[in-house]
């Protein structure tokens, strides 16, 4: 046992030299973006993770701005893609341009071959740009014609959608939204924030940061994060609630059965265990504990449960459900 002890040790002395950049980092952010710490937050777990986010928001809640000051901060390419209805998946991938000098196609890139990808307002755009979008993110290689083009790690995409508007708007499929490691829901900020907000956008030097990090330190945070220790019972945790979303009934929540349609997938345990994992390197420690599961639970999970019709006429949320499962499974 102590020798497994000197290991956690060990590894927990390395994940503090290697997340010290993670202060560096949000000191720089929070130079340009007030208060919506739970967002930068996520948006680190979904990088380290090597995953990607969905942010849901009213507009004008620094959602754009957050991800490109995070990429400037992180020296790493940005391209900002405007999803409308009449976007084609060339607009995306990119397409063949027949070359008349040189009498031969040659092959255009799309905005997706950046490091951050933001895909602004994803449900205005067709189920075919948005399939084009997420097989880019799951594959995270691209088919132009007949090559294929590896993407450049690290690749993340971050997808917003406006809440309030449903007109007019192609909502992402329950498969496609379970791409996402993380759907994150952005509130407005409070009285005293918003004060900061209008004074810093009226200061001219606004939006400027400093790199602090580049690819490499990316690539190396994201192995060190694989490498944090999670007990067998919190693992067993992760995997109690994830099957109490499938089967409530084994786990004394009767009450929830008539609400849930459908359960999360094996990708739900899967990206609870690796954003918790992201959640203790981003607090700078080498193992997991419950507080790090039940932080990013109701973002891992709140997409990937399916409502039925009473739960919707109740106005029941996937929240309630998460946060019923939570309350009632035993914390490690």
């Amino acid at each position: 046992m102590s020798h497994e002890v000197t290991d956690i040790k060990a590894l927990n002395e390395k994940i503090k030299e290697e997340s010290a950049f993670i202060d560096l980092l949000k000191r720089e952010i929070n130079r340009v973006i007030v208060g919506q710490d739970k967002m930068i937050d996520r948006l680190l777990i979904a990088l380290l993770g090597k995953g990607h986010i969905l942010l849901e928001g009213v507009p004008g809640l620094a959602k754009t701005l957050a991800i490109k000051t995070l990429a400037d901060a992180l020296n790493v390419s940005f391209s900002r893609i405007q999803f409308t209805p009449d976007l084609l998946p060339a607009d995306i991938i990119g397409t063949l341009i027949y070359n008349m000098q040189e009498n031969k196609f040659e092959v255009k890139k799309g905005p997706i071959f950046a490091n951050f990808v933001l895909a602004d307002e994803i449900n205005r755009a067709p189920a075919k740009v948005q399939s084009a979008l997420l097989e880019a993110m799951q594959e995270r290689q691209v088919t132009i014609g007949d090559q294929t083009f590896k993407l450049e790690e690290p690749f993340m995409v971050l997808a917003t959608q406006n809440p309030i508007e449903q007109e007019g708007t192609y909502p992402l499929p329950e498969a496609q939204t379970d791409r996402f490691m993380l759907k994150t829901v952005i509130s407005y900020p409070d009285q005293e924030e918003e004060r900061q907000i209008v004074r810093l956008n009226v200061d001219e030097n606004f939006g400027k940061v400093n790199k602090v990090a580049g690819k490499e330190e990316i690539l190396k945070a994201r192995r060190a994060v694989r490498e944090i220790y999670i007990d067998p019972k919190i693992e067993q945790y992760i995997l109690d609630i994830v099957f109490a979303t499938r089967y409530p009934e084994k786990y004394g929540l009767e009450e929830l059965k008539p609400l849930i349609a459908y359960g999360a997938s094996p990708r739900g345990s899967i990206n609870l265990t690796i954003a918790s994992k992201a959640n203790a390197f981003i607090n700078r420690r080498g193992f997991v504990i419950p507080e790090d599961v039940l932080n990013v639970v109701n973002d891992v999970l709140r997409h990937r449960i399916g409502l039925t019709y009473e739960a919707e006429a109740e106005n029941v949320t996937t929240e309630d459900i998460i946060n019923k499962i939570v309350g009632k499974i035993a914390v490690p």
